[in-house]
Parts: structure tokens; sequence; C-alpha cells
């Protein structure tokens, strides 16, 4: 019941200022990054409020779910995933079929940007010299190599498994996040990866592109995935994004994302600079003279911070990039997420302990549900509650941590009701108490404390997996960590990782607090 009040109240806050905001989401790489500041910032002046930027939602599923189930209004995608990931497609499809396939699914197709990035595997140059490599049907020839591929590609429908059926690969690769890929690859730990056709490091790491001589991978041309409404509700801003098209070449992608990756700059000064450079968005303007409508980012204060650092990462070391001004922020949205989750599922979970607390077999099923949902992965239960929900950010987050917090509680409830003394029990029934004066009175008292180390377990527990938050636009210290991620940055992992940790020991300062208090008041 709490849980669903929680819901309530967080849907109708985001739905009165749903139809009047743009949301453009993106996935979690550098490229998706920067046109998604691309997209809004072309479209921000034709707004009435400023667009909302839900940056490094995740892989394709998250990202998808979150515009089908309305969470987001438009994202930055590529005509071979669409036609193989999302529409399930056995073949590549033209844009004209894209378009008649996704209508019934109230999402449309357009603005082709003008640059294919397309799926390649890499190795690097010394090896390729040394071994012969040209094509991947060179590869096969070499098992012993190691690979190491992002865990999407992996299980795409375009990915690993067809690709080494057509050239007959019969190396075992292990799953590797794409922004650490290419440290790892440097570092030797691995010989091929994969890669995209716009990458900044190929060339900066000396990397040899294998040719893709049997025409496997489709072309992967970047457009604007929306939902079908967009026109119509915002029809001045998608006339200033249909001036996109055909305006950005593979030669300028591959520039911006070495502006991000190399150079440190942010993803909105990126994209800012490039639609100065090349005058896109000014003929849609009716009023030029006014400055820019801001954008609104879940990962930034503001557009000119590369989400979520501060400010261009050559110009900072460690200590400024851990003490940024996204700082507080940051501290606010975590701490929303662990005190609403950890207090929710308290008030739903002691006193459903009590209520089982009697019955052993009910008992019993209700910590196995309870048990059960621990082993659920994080990513995909909150895959599971954006569907449910049809909606991305706060409320699914908060959700999956008070399922994840549900058990601590309830169990440590349970053992400290067994912890009561038979002889308390039958005391307080022998002085002529109720069994709720009883448990009121001496049950619960005695507890207290087991219970509230489940709380504190609970909330330990809910400052480690709020990080995961950060992939569907929740916020957190986890915005830093996928940032970081994406760019291979392990200063910005370390400055999202120290914070978080900072709040784990400063909860376990509070709970070891209150719990030598209350043996003293004892």
């Amino acid at each position: 019941m709490a849980v669903g009040v929680v819901a309530l109240l967080l849907c109708g806050a985001a739905a009165s200022h749903a139809d009047e905001t743009l949301r453009v989401g993106s996935k979690r790489f550098t490229e998706s990054y920067i046109l998604a500041e691309v997209l809004a910032q072309t479209a921000a002046p034709q707004l009435p409020t400023p667009p909302a930027v839900r940056q490094g939602l995740g892989n394709t599923a998250i990202v998808y779910e979150a515009l089908r189930s309305g969470g987001i209004d438009l994202y930055a995608e590529y005509t071979g995933t669409i036609a193989l990931e999302i529409l399930k497609s056995p073949a590549p499809l033209t844009l004209e079929a894209l378009r008649d396939a996704l209508l019934p699914l109230g999402l449309g197709v357009a603005i082709p940007l003008g640059f294919n990035d397309g799926y390649a595997l890499a190795v690097r140059g010394t090896d390729a010299d040394a071994r012969g490599l040209r094509t991947l049907s060179d590869l096969a020839r070499h098992p012993e190599l190691r690979l190491g591929l992002s865990n999407e590609f992996l299980g795409r429908a375009d990915g690993w498994r067809p690709l080494a059926q057509a050239y007959g690969l019969a190396q075992s690769p292990i799953g590797l996040d794409h922004g650490l890929a290419y440290g790892a690859i440097a570092a030797r730990q691995i010989d091929v990866i994969d890669i995209y056709t716009t990458d900044a490091k190929i060339d900066k790491l000396g990397l040899r592109v294998l040719a893709d001589d049997r025409g496997h991978f489709p072309r992967y041309d970047a457009v604007v995935l929306y939902r079908l409404d967009v026109p119509t509700r915002f029809p001045q801003a998608w006339a200033a994004l249909r001036q996109l098209e055909g305006r950005i070449d593979e030669r300028a992608m591959i520039a911006m994302n070495a502006r991000a990756e190399l150079d440190g700059v942010a993803f909105g000064t990126i994209a800012r600079e490039f639609l100065h450079r090349t005058g896109v968005g000014a003929g849609a303007s009716p009023a030029p003279t006014v400055p820019p409508r801001p954008v609104a980012s879940t990962t930034a204060a503001n557009p000119d911070q590369r989400p979520p650092a501060s400010t261009d990462a050559s110009a900072r070391g460690f200590v400024a990039k851990l003490f940024g001004p996204d700082l507080p922020r940051l501290a606010r949205q975590h701490l929303l997420l662990v005190i609403v989750s950890v207090g929710v599922a308290t008030l739903i979970a002691v006193p459903l302990a009590i209520l089982v607390f009697p019955h052993l077999r009910v008992r019993a099923l209700v910590l196995g549900a309870t048990g059960l949902l621990q082993t659920v992965p994080s990513l995909a239960l909150l895959a599971v509650l954006i569907s449910l929900l049809g909606a991305i950010g706060t409320l699914p987050a908060l959700m999956a941590l008070t399922l994840y917090s549900l058990l601590p509680i309830m169990r440590n409830t349970v053992a400290g009701l067994a912890g009561v003394p038979d002889g308390l029990r039958q005391a307080g029934t022998a002085l002529g108490m109720t069994h709720a004066q009883s448990l009121r009175l001496v049950q619960l008292p005695l507890a207290l404390p087991t219970l509230m180390a489940g709380v504190r377990t609970a909330t330990a527990i809910a400052i480690g997996t709020a990080t995961i938050a950060a992939f569907i636009g929740a916020g957190g210290f986890g915005e830093r960590i996928v940032t970081g991620l994406a760019l291979n940055d392990s200063q910005l992992l370390l400055a999202g990782a120290l914070p978080a940790a900072a709040l784990a020991l400063l909860s376990e300062a509070l709970f070891e607090g209150i719990d030598s208090l209350w043996r003293r008041r004892r």
C-alpha cells in the first residue's frame, strides 16, 4: 500500500509536466550522449519549457522500453539496430519499411543524420601485421586470440552468435563494458574488441579494423526514433530538428567523439559548438535575438557540463572532479533514493513480519518470496518495472530499491521476535496483557535492536544498489560511474564511488550512535 501511495504521488508529479516537456533520451556511450545534447539544443529555442535530457539510460532494450512507455519522446538510434534488434527482422530494412513496421507501435523514424556508425571488430595494429589479420575471415584462423566483447553485442540478433556462425569463429569471448574495452586491449589483456566505426580511440590506440569481407553487418545509419505524437505536440521544435537531416557526416561524428573522449570536453559544449559551426536551427527561430533556452538534464546541472563532470576534464584534477558543483545535487538524489526506499520498506516489512510471525508456514513462504527478489539482477528488475509502470527515472528506481530492502528488515524482525524469551511472553499474559499490549510493551522493545540491525543492513545495500539508478535517469552518484564507464575515465568512476562509500560509512556511524544511545537508555 505504501509503495502504491509513493507511486501515485510520483506519477502525478511527473504527469503534470509530461505533455509540455520534450524528453530526449540516450544510451550509455559517448556518441549517444553527444547526439542527445545535439537534439535537445536544436529543439530548445522552439519549446515553451526547456527539454529534459535523460542521459545514459542503458542499452537498447531499456532506452526503447522508455520510449515505448512514454518515459522519453525521442532518441538517436541506428537503422540496423531498429530492424534487427527492436523489430526482430531477419534482414535489414529500408527507411520506408522501418516506418511501416513501427507505425502500429505508435513510433516513427525520421531525420537521417548523415553518417553510418556500424559494428566491427578491431585488433592491435602490431598483431594485425604480425599475424596477417586483414579481414574477419582471417580471424577464424587464429582461435588463440582472446576476445572481449560488449555484453550488448554478445546478446544482439546482429551480434556475436550470427557473426561467429557466418565466419566460423571458434573463440569464446568474455563480456566487457564497451567503455573499458579500449583500456583492456591497450594493456594487452585481450586481443580483439567490438567497436563502433565512429569511435575516436581507434586511431589513437593504433587499432586495425577487420574488414567485413562477407558483408555480415548491415548499415547503421543514425536516425531519430520518436513517438508519433511528437511532431503534433512540438511542431516548431520538430521543424528545427528536421534541419539536422544529413548535417552530421562520419568525420564530424568522429571529431565530436574525440573531443569528449580524448580532450575531455563537455557533451553540451561539443553539441553547442557543432550547432554554432553548422548554423543548424538558426533558420527556424522566430526570434533569433532571444537567448536560447537552457536544456534541463537529468545528468548535469546545465548543458555546458559533461554529465556529470563539472568542467572539461583536461583542466581539472581528480579533486576537482570529486568536489565538483554537481556533488550537492547528486548527494540529494542519492539520499532521496535511499531514505525513501528504506523508509517504505520498513513500513511494509515490519507489519508484515509481525503478521506472519505466529504462522510458521506462511512465514517461511513470505521470507522465501522476499529472498527470491534478491536473486533478480538489478538491471533486469529495472527493465521489468519500466515496462509495468510505463515510466523511467525515480519511480522504478525507488520501487526496485524498496523490493531489495524488504528481506533484511523482515528477516531481522522475525529473528528479533523469535529471540524474545517465552518466560517474558508468559509473564505479560499473566499480568493480563492482551496480545497487542504484549507485542507493543514487551516483544517489540526487546526485538528492536535486531530489527534495527536489519534496517541498518538494508540501508547499506540501498546505498550501493542506488548507483544503478543512474542507468534509468534517476540520478545519484551512479551518474559519475555511468559516465566514467562510457568515457573510460577512472578518475570519474572513483569520483562517483568514493562519495557512495562515504555515505555508507556515515550511515554506519549513525546507526552505531543510535545503537549506543539505545544501550545506555536500557
